[in-house]
């Protein structure tokens, strides 16, 4: 745990009472703040009561008594509607703050210039966060990994200077931090995503800009057009002593980090191309196929290379990742089928990076459908073998995949699962992949897209004993 000191006989009001709230609750208690929490379920409360952090009904309280409202992320800061209690502490004049703010502060307060390492983009934020820890911990670095990714923030051990913290930052978490400026920023890729929480594409890139605009090192993507205006702006107003560092992974740059047939390198700003220094490899990587795990092996050698690592360790971290789970994560094999849990895969954009990786897919999809719906999938149809439809988006996509591709409704995912294994296994290709890339959120079906990989990894193992009573059924 890190205690939040900077709050040390002060008194906080605090709303939202999930995990990330009851991490924060416990840091600011355990650094001396007087903590006043709420949430507007009865679960959050009661799981307060038992983590032993006082309630009070925060729409009764006296406000001017609170140095500042620690909100969670989860918790509406501007849209659709402020929340309640911003409401209450804006009227009073309270700053309202989260998690990765308080840790900022411990940060400024009692180590200065720890060494720390902060990632956003729309997609790929998870996996170049792991990949980044990994890497380094594989060189023999102290880390600390943790965030929108894994563990609350406050949960790690505190700041020191001999300790890499590495922390995933979604862009509700930068909007409640704003003295965020880590060692090194990175800022992947935007597409639109959170808009009904942003108002606007142009307001949540300017939060995710947050960023890396107090960096010291910026790591900008230069592969979609909204991070490189980003990047191009804050290259052209220099701050004192920040370094702005372009990052591709579709084509060679004049300076800074890129891949090039599967292989990254560094060049040096003002040095011909072939002085390019090759910093590792993702060719033969399993858990980093794709062109979209090129960029997020980009930016985490980039790291590493900041950091200090040399070529070997960073080529010996890149091809020993185990991968994420629910991320174009194996979970298994039967005969020459491939099973790939991509749970993660919420909406289009990140479904297409799975598509993009392999053939001859047997494609499990579904859910609560997010704004356009596969259409933009189009293109990768003729790679599909068959698509299987689950979830509340079915009629939307039965419409779409009309006269393009085979598709069979299953309503379930263990309906889903089977049907795709058993057609897989008549496929006489060299590896037809099973492949769940659902392009939607979970909710209607599921509590999260955790959830809903894991009961696809759970089906899998069960499913040599289930096709074995197919056969038999049906020799």
């Amino acid at each position: 745990m890190t205690p939040v000191k900077t709050f040390k006989g002060k008194a906080v009001a605090l709303f939202g009472l999930g995990g990330s709230g009851l991490s924060t609750a416990k840091a600011l208690m355990a650094g001396g703040a007087e903590v006043y929490a709420w949430d507007d379920g009865e679960a959050g409360r009661l799981a307060a009561v038992n983590a032993g952090v006082p309630l009070e009904d925060l729409s009764r309280s006296d406000w001017s008594r609170f140095a500042a409202l620690i909100l969670s992320p989860g918790v509406p800061l501007t849209h659709p509607a402020p929340h309640w209690t911003v409401e209450h502490a804006r009227a009073a004049g309270v700053e309202i703050i989260g998690d990765i703010e308080l840790f900022c502060r411990e940060r400024a307060a009692h180590t200065g210039r720890s060494p720390f390492i902060a990632i956003t983009g729309t997609n790929g934020k998870s996996t170049t966060t792991a990949l980044i820890a990994h890497i380094l911990r594989e060189a023999g670095r102290e880390v600390q990994l943790g965030g929108n990714i894994g563990v609350p923030v406050l949960d790690l051990e505190p700041p020191a200077d001999d300790r890499i913290h590495v922390v995933e930052c979604s862009s509700f978490q930068i909007d409640l931090a704003p003295s965020l400026g880590p060692t090194i920023g990175i800022l992947i890729n935007l597409t639109p995503d959170h808009i009904d929480r942003h108002g606007s594409m142009e307001h949540y890139a300017a939060v995710k800009e947050r960023l890396v605009a107090g960096a010291e090192v910026a790591l900008i993507g230069v592969d979609d057009a909204h991070t490189h205006a980003i990047g191009a702006r804050l290259a052209a107003e220099p701050k004192p002593e920040q370094r702005v560092v372009p990052v591709s992974a579709a084509r060679r740059l004049d300076w800074g980090f890129y891949v090039e047939d599967g292989e990254i390198y560094f060049r040096e700003q003002g040095h011909p191309p072939e002085e390019a220094e090759l910093l590792g490899s993702v060719k033969g990587a399993r858990a980093l196929r794709g062109a979209h795990n090129a960029q997020n092996a980009a930016f985490a050698a980039a790291a590493a290379w900041e950091c200090g690592l040399d070529d070997e360790e960073i080529a010996r971290g890149l091809l020993s990742y185990p991968g994420l789970p629910h991320r174009m994560e194996e979970v298994g094999r039967i005969e020459r089928a491939l099973f790939v849990n991509d749970s993660k895969a919420t909406n289009a954009d990140a479904a297409e990076k799975a598509l993009a990786s392999f053939t001859d897919i047997y494609w499990i999809i579904g859910g609560k459908a997010k704004e356009g719906g596969i259409e933009p999938l189009r293109s990768y149809f003729p790679r599909i073998r068959k698509a299987y439809l689950i979830g509340h988006a079915s009629d939307d996509f039965a419409r779409t995949l009309e006269g393009a591709l085979p598709y069979e409704r299953c309503e379930t995912l263990d309906v889903a699962t089977t049907r795709a294994a058993l057609d897989a296994l008549d496929d006489d290709a060299a590896e037809p992949i099973v492949l769940l890339s659902p392009a939607c959120a979970s909710y209607d079906q599921f509590k999260n897209f955790e959830a809903r990989g894991d009961a696809f990894r759970a089906l899998v193992n069960v499913l040599p004993a289930v096709i074995a009573a197919r056969r038999g059924e049906h020799p």
